[in-house]
């Protein structure tokens, strides 16, 4: 059983988009793959509704949040994929 942060697949995602939480190998470690399939979409489906977001041009805090929302989710993506295949 996966310990999620938030307690449940999507909470998680949500608090990684938000800087909360920090994804590596160890925090992943307690997860089954099953688990972290199910996280990895739950990363994927915010990482488009990020990327669905469009600020207004004129606005430079709207643009960076984005941007960094993006940042997070995609490198949390690579974190579960890597733990997936089993690299470290």
């Amino acid at each position: 059983m996966a310990n999620w942060v938030g307690g449940s697949a999507p909470a998680m995602a949500g608090q990684v988009a938000g800087g909360f939480v920090l994804l590596s190998s160890a925090t992943l470690r307690g997860f089954t793959p099953p688990e972290l399939h199910t996280f990895k979409l739950e990363l994927e489906k915010a990482l488009r509704g990020v990327r669905a977001e469009v600020p207004p041009q004129d606005d430079a805090l709207a643009q960076q949040a984005r941007h960094h929302r993006i940042s997070r989710l995609s490198s949390a993506l690579q974190v579960v994929q890597n733990q997936l295949t089993g690299r470290r």
